[in-house]
């Protein structure tokens, strides 16, 4: 059938029904999302499609709250993503980045219905078939894409509690980033190998907790990154010196090596202070936003959590509120919990919040970071971050 040239393109349908919505037209607003989801459909635009089909029915659920209406909207997003995920894998090559936005997409939707039979289902078909696309990309020594596949089918695996799942992909992992560390001190790239060893450790943590393997792998971090920093330093580069350091810093507060940690701490406030100061003579505010919240984070690292706080407060004053600031002071404070308790679990869920940030979802991090920190109770930690971001609690 014909499409009809005078008909509005679900593109157009698409824009009047969100502006529907925002005018507080949300009935009216739904309709002409479901026309132009339908529209989608039909000339083959399956992710518009199932990105819109998604939306309808997330404000059904949390607006109208209508779960049996939302309930054919987000069941028709879930199996059109299922298809484009089928379709994706068939692809000579795979764009990993599509394939994850995806999954994640059917996993959520059937969090949303509370499916616990499809969420479990898919995850561990999604954790098979990423550890499998793993050992293809490294049968064709394309390691950086195995890391990438073993890491998500890690991550599903996880999810699941699968435990022979979690230990093969951490030991394929471990061996990836090991063999990759190596390469690049051979090449005497020590930032590079800096972040290999930081994260290689978190592979090793779940092999072995939070013991004397994952403190050495830790400790060998962070003195790459002063390497790194030194480098930096000769060639002038006062930024890159003092952000080398700061991860020096949480390299080796992780890896319980207090007195070099706050050593480095206290150097590295002192650089950002002075930074942070030359910045705002020179009139580079979005600069001096970045080294404040940077020095919140070295503060914090040597245990001057109030000090730390209220120079967050005047890093979110400076910035306008940046929302990533507020997810990476939280991952700072959780940071310096997880090595004083020497706890795993608390990096575990570390590891999900970054997983989001790293991802530029600062809103899906944010809302995982106040999660933790209402589930671990700590409530005066809390009610300081409320302080400094200026929200009044009862």
């Amino acid at each position: 059938m014909p499409l009809d040239s005078f008909a509005p393109s679900p593109e157009d349908l698409e824009q009047i029904g969100y502006k529907r919505i925002m005018d507080g037209k949300t009935k009216e607003g739904l309709k002409f999302l479901i026309k132009a989801a339908k529209g989608y459909e039909e000339v083959g635009k399956l992710m518009d499609a199932a990105r819109t089909y998604k939306y309808v029915g997330v404000v059904l659920l949390d607006r109208i709250k209508n779960p049996e209406r939302a309930r054919p909207f987000l069941l028709k997003s879930a199996y059109l993503h299922l298809h484009l995920i089928e379709k994706e894998i068939e692809m000579p090559e795979i764009n990993l980045t599509k394939l994850e936005g995806f999954c994640l997409s059917v996993l959520e939707i059937f969090t949303l219905l509370n499916d616990r039979k499809n969420l479990e289902k898919y995850t561990r078909e999604f954790a098979v078939m990423y550890e499998e696309l793993g050992n293809s990309y490294l049968d064709n020594d394309d390691i950086e894409s195995a890391i990438v596949a073993y890491e998500a089918a890690h991550r599903y695996y996880k999810l699941i509690g699968d435990e022979d799942g979690i230990r093969a992909t951490a030991e394929r992992l471990t061996d990836l980033y090991g063999k990759l560390a190596e390469q690049y001190l051979e090449n005497e790239q020590y930032a590079e190998a800096g972040d290999t060893f930081f994260r290689l450790g978190y592979f090793v943590k779940d092999l072995f907790d939070y013991d004397s393997h994952f403190i050495e792998i830790l400790d060998t971090a962070g003195k790459n990154y002063e390497k790194a920093s030194k480098e930096a330093y000769a060639e002038g580069n006062l930024d890159q010196t003092a952000e080398r350091l700061l991860k020096a810093e949480y390299a080796y507060l992780l890896a319980r090596n207090f007195s070099r940690a706050k050593l480095i701490g206290l150097n590295v406030s002192r650089m950002l202070y002075q930074l942070a100061s030359s910045y705002r003579s020179g009139g580079n505010f979005e600069k001096v936003g970045e080294k404040l919240i940077q020095l919140a984070e070295a503060l914090i690292g040597i245990g001057k959590i109030e000090e730390g706080l209220d120079v967050y407060k005047t890093a979110l004053e400076e910035s306008g509120g940046k929302l990533d600031y507020k997810v990476r002071i939280r991952t700072a404070l959780l940071r310096y919990l997880a090595a004083k308790k020497k706890d795993a679990s608390i990096l575990e869920k570390v590891e999900q919040i970054e997983f989001y940030s790293k991802r530029a979802d600062y809103l899906k991090a944010l809302e995982t970071a106040e999660k933790i920190i209402n589930e671990l109770e700590l409530k005066e930690i809390e009610n300081k971050l409320y302080s400094a971001e200026g929200i009044v609690t009862g």
